[in-house]
């Protein structure tokens, strides 16, 4: 059987990791003390307001393609600090008068970075949301909560929307896998409740999973019916993954589907606007434009670029 919607459009998904996007307070219950003014970055309010409409800037630069403008539907976050953050960046930034909503989580992470989802509630009617603990391994420091997001879409589909930000590198890629794969094996848990309600749900995951998509974690979704929609993504001014890595490109964040989702889909890319960019004094070609480098302010975006995807809303999904 086939439904058959009317013309309705383009759905845009944007999922970045904001690198860092802290308040200048310091917050008594975690270690932000590296994003206060006494700090060595000295990370004032100005710095802090700059970041903030940096980033604003760089998610609707997100809207732009070769039909035209529109804003991003929904944009995934990564290392947002707390609600007064995404307060700022959505009712006071120059993303203010776009009209974003979000729902974010409140995670055990030792330094007090979470994800959030922002979305437009023109096209996304908001339905629920919770957040999906991770129970550490031993000697695993906490980990972020993955967030969960259900809502309709204007074509009456509900889609349900995942956001995560997998456990670093730090110390090894081998010695810190298994940390990465226990978020698979629990976003595995989440798809089989969802399957067993609807077997052919609309299911998107995104975010920074500190792994490239041939990564075992990966692997686990891929067997579990999901499909990479950014495995090949590139940008169009030299970039050829979302982050860089002492002069190599890697694709550490991904978006992913499954479900009548992937028959709509259209195209994906890395968003490196020149003004993004910066050139890479050591290794050559270019980078991200981030707002460190070390202790040295940049007055930069992220260490990370954006990825988009599209999807059409019209036409026959199976």
């Amino acid at each position: 059987m086939h439904l058959t919607y009317l013309i309705l459009g383009i759905f845009t998904l944007v999922e970045l990791n904001t690198e860092n996007l802290f308040d200048a307070q310091k917050d008594s219950v975690k270690d932000d003390t590296e994003y206060t003014a006494e700090s060595l970055k000295r990370w004032t309010r100005t710095r802090y307001w700059n970041k903030l409409n940096h980033i604003a800037q760089e998610i609707i630069s997100c809207g732009e393609d070769s039909n035209g403008w529109a804003l991003p539907d929904l944009v995934a976050l990564c290392e947002v600090e707390n609600d007064t953050v995404l307060t700022d960046l959505t009712r006071r930034s120059l993303l203010r008068k776009a009209g974003y909503e979000y729902v974010m989580t409140n995670s055990p992470d030792v330094r007090g970075i979470d994800v959030a989802l922002l979305y437009s509630p023109f096209t996304f009617r908001y339905l629920h949301h919770h957040s999906i603990r991770i129970p550490p391994l031993h000697d695993m420091r906490p980990t972020r909560d993955v967030l969960y997001v259900s809502g309709q879409l204007i074509n009456g589909d509900t889609l349900h929307v995942f956001v995560v930000h997998a456990p670093s590198r730090f110390g090894g890629e081998r010695s810190t896998r298994p940390n990465r794969i226990l978020v698979a094996e629990r976003l595995k848990q989440a798809i089989d409740s969802l399957h067993n309600l609807s077997p052919d749900a609309s299911i998107l995951i995104a975010g920074d999973f500190n792994d490239d998509a041939n990564s075992p974690a990966l692997q686990q979704l891929y067997d579990h019916g999901l499909s990479n929609l950014t495995h090949s993504a590139l940008g169009s001014h030299g970039a050829k993954g979302t982050y860089k890595y002492q002069g190599q490109w890697e694709s550490i964040d991904h978006i992913l589907v499954s479900g009548k989702i992937q028959h709509t889909f259209l195209d994906s890319r890395i968003h490196d606007a020149s003004f993004l960019l910066e050139d890479d004094e050591t290794y050559g070609g270019k980078m991200p434009k981030r707002n460190y480098r070390g202790y040295e302010y940049r007055h930069g975006y992220s260490d990370h670029l954006p990825l988009v995807v599209r999807f059409s809303l019209s036409g026959d999904i199976p």
